[in-house]
């Protein structure tokens, strides 16, 4: 499983103007450079991520981009979903018949059940991670998430 592109230099984006000095507009062309994007590129995930409600624009010779509302307040599970990230989603098994119309588990399906807990699970852990957790430097965010991100051991799961 990975990440789409989109997804990740969207959260390098949405990252990059939450570390703004005093919350201040930064600008597609500063953001690009940041991240080592194409303007361009970084245009269409500003775009999506204004319509997501995640950022604000502000017009002018200071102007560019700032957050619609407080770092803290931004999840994580929240931009992806801007960005286009579904993990699972509701037509995954309508598309993956195999040569059938349509798929041999489609009323009875352990494999979804497996899908669907793990993005529970996924989004649960992402819904508690704001933009404000990840300005933090990757060792103590390493530390940070330790503690929320623990999945029960193989001996936790033989006693079930």
């Amino acid at each position: 499983m990975q990440l789409l592109a989109s997804e990740e230099y969207g959260l390098r984006c949405l990252l990059r103007v939450a570390s703004a000095p005093d919350a201040a507009p930064i600008a597609i062309s500063a953001i690009a450079r940041a991240e080592g994007l194409s303007p361009e590129y970084t245009a269409k995930l500003m775009r999506e991520l204004r319509l997501g409600g995640l950022v604000a624009s502000v017009r002018g010779a200071e102007g560019g981009y700032r957050l619609a509302r407080p770092a803290r307040e931004i999840s994580v599970w929240s931009a992806l979903r801007v960005l286009g990230g579904e993990f699972f989603p509701e037509r995954f098994c309508a598309c993956h018949g195999g040569q059938r119309e349509h798929c041999v588990r489609a009323s009875d399906c352990s494999i979804r059940a497996l899908w669907r807990t793990l993005e529970r699970a996924l989004q649960a852990t992402l819904e508690r991670i704001s933009l404000e957790d990840l300005r933090r430097d990757e060792r103590a965010m390493r530390a940070w998430l330790d503690p929320i991100t623990l999945l029960p051991t193989e001996t936790q799961l033989e006693a079930r």
